[in-house]
């Protein structure tokens, strides 16, 4: 019967080791569940699995989709199904769920419906030329229960609540809802104070730096443009400021440790509010072995 084991937590908070050691221990598989690590040619400043440690465990959901593309949440729900579904169950290991990006991960583990609605530039455009303090009042109205769930300030959540009425005449509201697999879950969430976890980030900058993210950016810069939305996120932004001139290194580098601390702070006020998550604290001496104590319990139950 298929298993999964979710390995979660903030950034920099050593998932992707744990998992790689109780994978190896399992003869399993890591299916990822980060939000950039889809994308191919993102390496460093994601903090992919390297060559050698996808060698060593089979990964899945790394490299598969263009810079160019986008792969939303209910496209990487669907891809996430289809892997369990067909590698569950195989030589009775569980499989593993391994990020950070707890909106994937609640995707899968409580089986969110999510309106297969593409975005639509052209429609998006003409809503906003509109104005929030109009737009809020039509979503009153198309889909009340979505308007009780979105701030009326909330362009963002009020837009993508339009879009989904004007694209298939339903309400949102009536679209979503909760469907969780009958397959057993064991949620393990990585936990670690603010600053220790800080000292952690400024490292784990500092190596990406050394391991050579100023020309994994330069170089994706000159093939799709500084413009490229990706471009704008975290570790790829500051860098794309320091070669722009507009910033020194060292202050490239601080900013890095700035915003991903900020990242951090927002995952883990996600995950407190997640619930059947069992807390193992990242300083624990013991950490592999407790958390392996309790894999082999969870895969005899």
């Amino acid at each position: 019967m298929t298993k999964l084991i979710v390995i979660c937590g903030a950034t920099a908070t050593g998932k992707s080791g744990l998992a790689l050691s109780i994978a190896q221990r399992l003869n399993s598989v890591i299916l990822s569940a980060d939000s950039r690590q889809v994308y191919r040619e993102f390496d460093i400043g994601t903090a992919k699995p390297t060559l050698e440690e996808q060698k060593i465990v089979p990964h899945y959901l790394i490299d598969v989709c263009e810079p160019t593309e986008t792969m939303t949440v209910a496209d990487y729900q669907e891809e996430t199904q289809k892997l369990i579904n067909s590698l569950g169950g195989v030589g009775g290991s569980p499989l593993l769920l391994v990020g950070g990006t707890g909106l994937y991960i609640r995707s899968i583990v409580q089986g969110m419906k999510i309106p297969r609605v593409a975005p639509q530039p052209e429609l998006r455009s003409q809503l906003e030329e509109i104005g929030q303090h109009q737009l809020y009042p039509m979503l009153q109205q198309v889909d009340p229960i979505a308007a009780q769930k979105i701030h009326p300030n909330d362009l963002v959540r009020t837009l993508r609540a339009l879009e989904v009425y004007y694209v298939t005449g339903s309400p949102m509201s009536e679209q979503q809802g909760e469907n969780p697999p009958s397959y057993p879950i064991l949620q393990i969430y990585l936990d670690c104070e603010p600053e220790s976890l800080d000292i952690r980030i400024r490292q784990r900058t500092e190596k990406m730096i050394a391991n050579g993210l100023v020309s994994e950016v330069e170089y994706l810069c000159q093939k799709y443009s500084v413009n490229l939305p990706l471009l704008n996120t975290l570790g790829y932004q500051e860098i794309k400021q320091y070669l722009a001139g507009e910033i020194n290194l060292e202050a490239a580098i601080d900013l890095i440790a700035i915003h991903t601390r900020q990242f951090a702070k927002r995952q883990r006020t996600w995950f407190r509010q997640t619930p059947n998550l069992e807390h193992f604290h990242i300083n624990n001496v013991n950490l592999l072995e407790d958390i392996w104590q309790r894999v082999q319990e969870f895969v005899i139950d």
